[in-house]
């Protein structure tokens, strides 16, 4: 990849290479940056206080280069606000990560005269009326991935919270905290019998002239999902939030009140796939699709059953011919009522116990036929799936069909833990505290893992099989640091046979993710980019190269906040080679996200053909 123009330098590159014999020798020096505290000198501590809207767009400054056929918006969500000041005078701060108050971003890449480009930056905030609620009160009235309980409340005051939880009105659903998936055009919302939209406030169309001219076409729509029912809709030039839909807007039956951030889309016929999950004495489980050309919704599977538990489950499997509902030990006491009482998902989540297994539903998409296969393996826990795809069987005469899942998983859900800001910023030595628990350090350590399913479309089973069968299996499992979290590949590979995985390990450097890593699912060889101390990256996105005929052919963008400097930069790096092509600075620090999602401008991309 040559670059068209340089503006300015980019900093010394350097990659570091890895096979697949330094994977425990690598693991262990992970494990023992933990032990001896080398995280104490990565800071951190500016993604996390004084965080500001910039609601632009501004020009920021680019060196190096960043490739004219990446233009268009990158749009990025997150928490972004983690401390309010309060009418009574004091500080109300959240204690978790994910709790941080809902920040959307976009960066515009835009070719310009010389042949290079030029980016532009704008952000808003997505909670405000979650803030003043906040401010006013003094406390966090609302359902939270982990916050803490006001140590104050008293039972009769809890049971009440509880209570008012169950009977939020239309107008509170403003108040959610909705922060961490982009989805860009969903199917089925726009039309939605339900779906309530501020009254003047319309989204910006890409024909919309004035959003044309020297910006990129923008979306007809941006909606952000988080683990619940409830989505919320952003307006996809001012990022304002405009509306917001929950679940039974598409079909009546999709009434529970927890749902995947991860929805999956057919990369072919852009369908939309999700799971519903009702609570109470009998969870229940709904798997839906959302035809992309009508908006209507199907459900293709609903699952009650006493030996399937709810569970917090943060994304499913999409392969060509089936979604896979993936069932971790992430258990909600009480089958999920527990949430109203505690008033958040992880003090929620049941006790880990290693006995329990990790279950797999496995739901024909296409020809209506449920539930054709499950399956057990050993209890595990997992945020993110990485992709699925399918091979037929290599017996003669066998219709059956090799469905191979890749996840980035955890030996248990204790590591979630370790995402309060206590830990994050090392506050009390909270973090040597949570490591020197030599398990709990090992638990909180990636693998990339595939799994090997075998499916009979002509025999399929709703039952468990009585004795496991050898063909279902783990194909590999690679450790940290060789694997990390947020997993992305070419989009192009979507349900087809990938080969490389970019995703953000953890080194033990820092208490977050502290370098971008490029697997290679073949020959389990690595690639690290070799980020300065103290430069803490995003989601690697991945824009594919027109043209290009290499699985790695293409870009990767990533926010990455020089936590030296306090401030932030969006990273180009060359997806081959994994080494710095360009980047564009802010004068500024940008909270630590979640996902983003780019929307080319004005081109297409051909997907890859595979087996189906």
């Amino acid at each position: 990849m040559s670059p068209h123009k340089v503006n300015g330098t980019v900093p010394e590159n350097s990659t570091t290479f890895r096979t697949q014999a330094d994977e425990h020798a690598d693991r262990e020096e992970t494990l023992q940056n933990l032990r001896t505290g080398k995280y104490e000198d990565w800071p951190n501590e500016a993604a996390f206080d004084g965080l500001t809207e910039e609601r632009g767009p501004i020009k920021i400054a680019v060196t190096g280069n960043i490739p004219t056929w990446a233009a268009g918006s990158l749009y990025r969500t997150g928490p972004g606000l983690y401390k309010i000041d309060t009418d009574a005078g004091a500080t109300f701060e959240m204690s978790h990560w994910f709790d941080g108050l809902a920040h959307t971003h976009r960066f515009d890449i835009i070719p310009n005269e010389e042949g290079s480009v030029d980016v532009f930056y704008s952000s808003r905030r997505q909670a405000e009326e979650m803030m003043e609620v906040i401010k006013k009160q003094g406390t966090w009235p609302y359902y939270s991935f982990g916050q803490k309980a006001d140590p104050c409340l008293g039972l009769f005051s809890k049971a009440m919270a509880a209570f008012r939880g169950l009977r939020e009105s239309p107008e509170e659903k403003w108040h959610n905290n909705t922060n961490v998936v982009v989805h860009v055009n969903p199917p089925g919302l726009e039309a939605a019998a339900g779906n309530i939209v501020r009254k003047g406030k319309l989204a910006v169309t890409e024909n919309d002239p004035q959003v044309l001219g020297h910006r990129p076409e923008l979306p007809k729509s941006i909606w952000i999902s988080t683990d619940n029912c409830t989505m919320k809709q952003i307006d996809p030039k001012t990022l304002e939030p405009i509306g917001w839909a929950t679940q039974d807007v598409l079909h009546p039956e999709l009434k529970g009140p927890m749902s995947c951030a991860h929805a999956q889309r057919d990369p072919e016929t852009g369908d939309l796939f999700n799971y519903n999950l009702e609570l109470g004495p009998k969870p229940t489980y709904r798997v839906f699709r959302v035809d992309a050309s009508s908006g209507k919704t199907e459900i293709l599977a609903t699952i009650r059953e006493p030996i399937v538990s709810p569970a917090y489950i943060h994304s499913l499997f999409l392969s060509p011919s089936f979604v896979v509902l993936c069932i971790p030990t992430s258990h909600f006491g009480l089958n999920g009522t527990q949430i109203p009482w505690e008033r958040n998902l992880l003090d929620a989540i049941r006790p880990y116990d290693p006995s329990r297994k990790t279950q797999w539903i496995v739901i024909d998409r296409k020809h209506g036929k449920g539930v054709v296969a499950r399956f057990e393996t050993d209890g595990r826990f997992f945020f993110h799936t990485v992709n699925a795809f399918e091979e037929p069987s290599f017996q003669p005469d066998s219709s059956e069909i090799s469905l191979y899942c890749d996840v980035i998983d955890f030996g248990s859900h204790e590591f979630i833990h370790s995402l309060y800001l206590d830990v994050i910023l090392d506050r009390d030595s909270a973090a040597k505290k949570f490591y020197e628990d030599e398990q709990r350090a090992r638990n909180s350590l990636a693998h990339l893992t595939r799994y090997h399913l075998t499916i009979n479309p002509d025999s399929p089973s709703n039952k468990l099989p009585a004795t496991p069968d050898p063909k279902n299996h783990e194909a590999f499992r690679i450790p940290a640091p060789h694997a990390g979290e947020l997993p992305t590949i070419n989009p192009l590979y979507a349900t087809k046979k990938h080969r490389y995985v970019y995703s953000l390990p953890f080194r033990g450097r820092g208490t977050l993710t502290d370098a971008i890593v490029k697997t290679d699912t073949d020959t389990r060889e690595v690639f690290f980019w070799d980020n300065p101390k103290g430069h803490t990256p995003g989601e690697a996105i991945f824009i594919p190269r027109p043209g290009g005929e290499e699985e790695d052919d293409g870009v990767l963008l990533s926010l990455v906040l020089d936590g030296e400097k306090g401030k932030s930069y969006l990273l180009c790096l060359d997806a081959k080679t994994m080494t710095e092509m360009g980047r564009a600075e802010v004068d500024f620090a940008i909270a630590l996200g979640f996902h983003g999602a780019h929307v080319p401008s004005g081109r297409t991309v051909t997907r890859i053909e595979g087996q189906e």
